[in-house]
């Protein structure tokens, strides 16, 4: 038996909401439709971070138990990011090096 909550739109508050929500858009549309409209441009940018909250907002929350699972990524240590931070930051004060070398060659063969 799961002891989960059910969906909040699938309860009597739920479909309550929606009936009223069906309703206010019904006659907003329909009976103030031309004052609606001038504001449908902005309606539609409320609504990118409208999605965004909601439909992201289930993430991670799926119920599946990992403890059992064994950790596939191994957490690096501060002295393995700190050596590859050190290599990538010595590449690329070589690659600038080597591209200042090659700039000054060009400007000395075009004088």
């Amino acid at each position: 038996m799961k002891n989960e909550h059910p969906k909040f739109w699938s309860t009597p508050t739920g479909w309550a909401a929606l009936v009223l929500i069906a309703a206010a858009t019904y006659f907003l549309i329909f009976e103030h439709g031309q004052h609606v409209l001038q504001f449908l441009p902005y309606l539609i940018l409320l609504l990118c971070p409208l999605m965004h909250v909601f439909m992201h907002g289930s993430h991670g929350k799926h119920g599946h138990d990992h403890s059992h699972a064994p950790d596939e990524k191994k957490e690096e240590s501060f002295q393995e990011l700190t050596d590859k931070n050190a290599a990538y930051r010595d590449g690329y004060i070589q690659g600038l090096e080597e591209g200042r070398k090659e700039s000054h060659k060009k400007e000395n063969s075009d004088e």
